[in-house]
């Protein structure tokens, strides 16, 4: 019926599919840091999300204003030294847009499973 309102509007919005995070290099730079507690220097995270020094730290910028996370500027020996580590912030933000990834792929499974049940349907083949 029109005037009832659709029960799955909405439902595959995934409001937890954080837009800071959520980008491409956010999201490379989130998942290198996370097994690193103490972080790792700005040239292996450049290396290892293969970004530009420039976008790396256009990145870093975004992420450490909404404090995921903290960028610690010394020195090793004589030679400027740049880290960056996930702050506990940053790793339950993380988390949770992981959880709500996993609910996609969830979802998703529900559909196909949903979708091969009708088509395994007895009777429907050839009609």
């Amino acid at each position: 019926m029109p005037d009832e309102p659709d029960a799955d509007a909405g439902r595959f919005a995934y409001e937890g599919l954080d837009r800071v995070l959520h980008e491409k290099a956010r999201l490379g730079i989130l998942t290198a840091l996370i097994a690193r507690a103490g972080g790792l220097s700005f040239g292996d995270l450049a290396r290892l999300c293969d970004l530009t020094d420039g976008n790396l730290s256009r990145h870093l910028d975004v992420l450490a204003e909404a404090a995921l996370v903290k960028i610690t500027k010394g020195y090793e020996g004589r030679r400027p030294l740049t880290t960056v580590a996930l702050t506990a912030t940053g790793r339950k933000r993380f988390r949770e847009y992981l959880a709500q990834l996993e609910q996609v792929l969830r979802d998703a499974a529900a559909q196909e499973s949903g979708a091969s049940a009708k088509q395994a349907k007895p009777g429907l083949a050839g009609t």
